[in-house]
């Protein structure tokens, strides 16, 4: 038995195995149902457009993001949480009418991975370029639903090798080399998860985040990445995310009331 779940063992019609490539795409159609927050250090490699070579962060679905270089100097934050969205509601167009992912429900395999994603408010924050939001929901991957049979490379990405279980910075995870059919839309045209040529894959199996990216052929010209996440779902106050905290107490900690001696 290998780091994945045992319950992942079958799929979606009953044959496929967790480290097929079907399972491989459900995995990177997951993210938005998997996690809420997360806290982890992203890393471009061999080059970086975002200042400083690893920044630490903290996300909150939705929209709420800080990043602080490796010194703990702050590097952006959301100020917006709170703001009303009556302008866009006003604007009266479909999309500002959509859901967040995690309020509707998508189409299941038997492992509990996303086989088909329904229309809803998807997006993460980004900073820098678009791989850094494309890492959280690699959705790119393996497009909204699976393809039909009959069309060879219809797939977004080509799975060049056979899936395989491995760990990353100790957590489970599916690992493969991809490389672009003619259907790949990245979500950034000059970032994209999968560049020209192969692509080593790594997709954590606890968040469906896309923890690294490897470029097998072209290196130089096409930067990869390395995500390690730190925390799940941990406990976030809207302190983090404000350009100026609002003071408001930590309910986790212990509150010491000083006493008073009597008056005379």
């Amino acid at each position: 038995m290998g780091t994945w779940d045992a319950k992942h063992r079958q799929e979606h019609g009953g044959g496929a195995t967790p480290t097929s490539a079907a399972s491989f795409r459900n995995l990177c159609r997951s993210s938005p149902w998997k996690w809420q927050s997360l806290r982890f250090e992203y890393t471009e490699t061999p080059g970086s457009g975002l200042p400083g070579s690893t920044v630490r962060a903290w996300l909150r679905r939705p929209g709420a993001l800080r990043l602080e270089s490796g010194d703990g100097t702050l590097l952006g934050s959301t100020t917006g949480i709170n703001d009303s969205r009556d302008g866009l509601y006003i604007s009266a167009t479909r999309k500002s009418w959509l859901l967040p992912a995690h309020l509707v429900t998508p189409v299941y395999d038997d492992g509990g991975l996303v086989r088909r994603r329904p229309e809803a408010a998807y997006g993460e924050p980004s900073f820098g370029n678009g791989r850094f939001a494309a890492a959280l929901d690699p959705v790119e991957l393996a497009g909204n639903a699976p393809v039909p049979l009959e069309f060879p490379n219809a797939n977004a990405v080509e799975v060049l090798e056979p899936v395989q279980e491995v760990t990353h910075e100790g957590r489970p995870a599916l690992e493969t080399v991809v490389s672009p059919n003619p259907g790949y839309r990245p979500l950034d045209a000059t970032a994209p998860l999968c560049g020209p040529g192969r692509t080593r894959i790594r997709i954590d199996a606890g968040t469906g985040v896309c923890v690294s990216a490897e470029p097998v052929d072209g290196e130089a010209q096409f930067p990869g990445h390395r995500i390690r996440i730190l925390g799940v779902d941990e406990y976030m106050l809207d302190d983090l995310f404000v350009a100026e905290p609002m003071n408001l107490t930590d309910v986790r900690e212990h509150i010491q009331w000083p006493l008073r001696p009597n008056p005379a």
